[in-house]
């Protein structure tokens, strides 16, 4: 059954600001769906520097870490008005990182796993079939086999894409097609790698005190819905929400995306 989506129809420069954060391998286009679903509201897509449609040259050590993204997405935000931090996959860890940085810019945040309360458990060796994306990524030679060459990024990001969403279609298209030459050009790949250089493990973090919604894909094989369980230690107010479909919810559940965005404003 699909959400209920709440109609508006002219933005109110009273109410905050709806930053959305797409995630890797991914585009601001992710969310086009679901912002169609979103009358009325002020949104902000930002483009996020070294991930895709953001390449401009290689990412300096540090500067692809959350708290590095946070700052910048902080510093080019319009600043009249409070935020609600959205983010799937990496973005949703830069959303948390933004509610660090700036807890009082932020009034409500909407947001997938992963999130501190996972700790060491995507370590497992039982999950290394699941995660080792993340150690490959931190090699030099994912940039010599990958990099620059179309067919083995289209391969590499298909092969991830496909394993981690619930619908086959994600990796077919015209909108995976734009995937595919957003991070195929020289470096790019590299660059959105760097993600993971400057970024390790899931402990990282303290706790919120923002309003937060949690969607949680109801088949995400890389988190699994019993890592939810630590969501009330580090968020003080959450609420669980399952939501069908994989890992790209924005673009394999926008309803529910746009769903819980509007649900989160009208607190």
């Amino acid at each position: 059954m699909r959400a209920s989506v709440p109609q508006r129809t002219e933005p109110d420069v009273s109410e905050p600001i709806v930053v959305l954060l797409h995630g890797w391998p991914g585009l601001p286009s992710d969310y086009d769906a679901a912002r169609a679903l979103l009358p009325g509201v002020r949104v902000e897509v930002p483009v996020l520097a070294g991930l895709g449609d953001g390449f401009a040259g290689p990412m300096a050590p540090g500067a692809a870490s959350a708290a590095a993204h946070a700052e910048r997405l902080l510093a080019a935000l319009p600043d009249d008005a409070p935020l609600v931090v959205v983010g799937y996959d990496i973005g949703s860890r830069i959303a948390q990182a933004m509610v660090r940085a700036a807890p009082e810019r932020i009034v409500g945040a909407v947001l997938t796993p992963g999130y501190p309360g996972i700790g060491d458990r995507a370590g497992a060796a039982a999950l290394a079939d699941r995660f080792w994306y993340q150690h490959f990524h931190r090699t030099l030679l994912a940039e010599r086999l990958i990099d620059g060459r179309e067919d083995a990024v289209r391969e590499h990001l298909a092969f991830l894409i496909e394993a981690w969403s619930g619908d086959a279609s994600v990796v077919a298209g015209p909108r995976f097609e734009e995937v595919v030459r957003a991070y195929a050009r020289p470096g790019a790949f590299t660059a959105s790698i760097a993600w993971y250089r400057d970024n390790v493990g899931y402990a990282e973090g303290r706790r919120s005190r923002i309003p937060t919604t949690m969607l949680w894909p109801e088949r995400d094989p890389l988190f699994p819905i019993e890592w939810a369980d630590e969501l009330p230690a580090w968020f003080e107010r959450v609420e669980l929400r399952i939501v069908p479909g994989g890992h790209f919810v924005p673009i394999e559940a926008p309803e529910a995306m746009a769903s819980a965005i509007l649900a989160r404003l009208l607190r």
